[in-house]
């Protein structure tokens, strides 16, 4: 079986990390019915996550890198 990822942020769709009412999303690049959060929400997000795994780099703007990063994905491509 292929794993799956959040087509928003990259994340492994997981049992435990998918959102219950939608397969092309996680359960946090997701709201409540299983659509996808705004671009705003998901880049806070991601934001978050890069500063969590680098906390000590106190020169970085963690929100441009999430810009960049969600530029890659496929939820984002064609969407500015």
């Amino acid at each position: 079986m292929d794993m799956k990822y959040c087509l928003s942020c990259g994340m492994p769709l997981s049992p435990e990390m998918s959102h219950q009412k939608t397969d092309k999303y996680c359960q946090y690049c997701a709201d409540e019915n299983g659509s996808l959060k705004s671009r705003e929400e998901c880049q806070a997000g991601i934001a978050q996550w890069l500063q969590s795994i680098t906390p000590e780099d106190k020169e970085a703007n963690y929100m441009k890198r999430a810009d960049h990063y969600l530029k890659s994905m496929p939820a984002w491509q064609n969407k500015i």
